[in-house]
């Protein structure tokens, strides 16, 4: 099913006569899908944010600036709806009927960033924060100020927006709306790499400081640290124990982006070792799944603490990445499982309060429903789109 793109967003409005203008990193509008829920879910509303990772510089960001990922000018006026935003019963049973929105990721701070000024030489706007609370503003226009039930979700770089923005989301939605939060491969871990350098901790710090994402992080983790360590703040398992609106945690514990991109990034091997390991787990010698499984424990030891009754876990030892958007994880016959339960079962009997879910996997190779990620040697993903 293609859904057409809907430019909706408030452009300027006025506040104490000072113009607040949210824009993607060129200055265009943002952008979102949306289809209409029906029958008994016609008042109930999940907003899905789109994933792409992030931009820590204006390098960076001048490379994304006309991409579908920094401008709306850029994105595809169609595209597919599927897995978690499927509108067929048979593939995702709890929610198909529901109003459903994909935002548009065209910032590259997971919607932090906040910043006033813009260099007239490279015309970036830092503006994902006002960009965030503009398209929510605008669903709630457009009907979610009614909405019996509402989620904010996100894959990637959007399921962490889904965490960092949770509670911000339930306080500007009404308070009689059921909300809970998804997040979908958003769980990034603070980790040294292989060569023993944090790596992900340097370049997290730089998006916040490029972005001027800080007063846009989480208040109850931002207020503990000194000014150098609030940048911090920008890792789920600085605040996430904090976050009081119900959400719901999906990841894999073996998540390639993180072990390409935290656990043995380029720049920490310069000899390539883990080349064909971080393309297909099959490859990977003994050596390297050694230093795989502690990566493993130590992602799952940074969850202790974080269950409860309102919150649900889904930590499979899939090497995967984004596994609501993709019919083939979400919901099919050969669906990934834990204890017999998909994730699209999981998720729904959370939300919904059928029962309490914490799922923890055995470690690899144990899980024979995986559904692990294959690249090719330029990093796309074998019949998928990679993230």
């Amino acid at each position: 099913m293609l859904e057409s793109l809907i430019f909706r967003v408030l452009l300027q409005r006025e506040q104490f006569k000072q113009i607040w203008i949210a824009v993607c990193l060129d200055g265009s509008p943002p952008a979102y899908h949306f289809d209409k829920g029906f029958g008994t879910g016609i008042n109930n509303w999940l907003v899905h944010i789109e994933g792409g990772g992030w931009c820590n510089n204006v390098t960076t960001c001048l490379a994304r600036k006309n991409t579908r990922l920094g401008s709306s000018k850029q994105m595809a006026t169609e595209i597919p709806f599927s897995g978690i935003l499927s509108k067929n019963l048979s593939y995702n049973p709890d929610f198909y009927n529901w109003n459903r929105i994909k935002v548009r990721y065209c910032d590259g701070s997971s919607f932090t960033g906040d910043v006033e000024a813009v260099n007239r030489a490279t015309n970036l706007h830092f503006r994902g924060a006002r960009v965030f609370v503009a398209v929510i503003e605008d669903l709630l226009a457009k009907g979610m100020k009614n909405a019996e039930n509402a989620i904010l979700s996100g894959c990637s770089a959007g399921g962490l927006t889904s965490l960092l923005h949770c509670d911000k989301f339930r306080n500007l939605t009404s308070s009689s709306t059921n909300v809970k939060c998804i997040s979908d491969a958003g769980y990034f871990i603070n980790v040294r790499d292989i060569s023993l350098v944090p790596y992900i901790q340097y370049f997290f710090n730089d998006v916040v400081m490029t972005h001027g994402s800080i007063k846009n992080l989480p208040v109850s983790c931002t207020s503990k640290m000194i000014p150098s360590f609030k940048s911090l703040c920008f890792f789920p398992q600085t605040f996430v124990k904090q976050i009081t609106t119900p959400f719901f945690l999906l990841n894999a514990a073996y998540d390639s982006w993180q072990i390409k991109n935290i656990l043995a990034p380029g720049v920490a091997d310069p000899n390539g070792t883990w080349h064909s390991c971080k393309l297909d787990i099959t490859m990977c010698s003994a050596t390297l799944l050694h230093t795989m499984q502690a990566f493993r424990l130590h992602f799952l030891s940074t969850l202790n603490g974080v269950s409860n009754p309102s919150r649900g876990l889904f930590i499979n030892s899939c090497y995967a990445h984004c596994q609501t958007e993709r019919q083939e994880t979400w919901l099919r016959n050969d669906s990934p499982q834990l204890d017999g339960m998909t994730i699209a079962k999981a998720v729904g009997d959370w939300y919904h309060g059928r029962r309490y879910i914490e799922k923890n996997d055995c470690a690899y190779p144990c899980d024979k429903t995986c559904h692990n990620r294959v690249f090719d040697t330029n990093g796309n993903t074998h019949g998928l789109e990679d993230t």
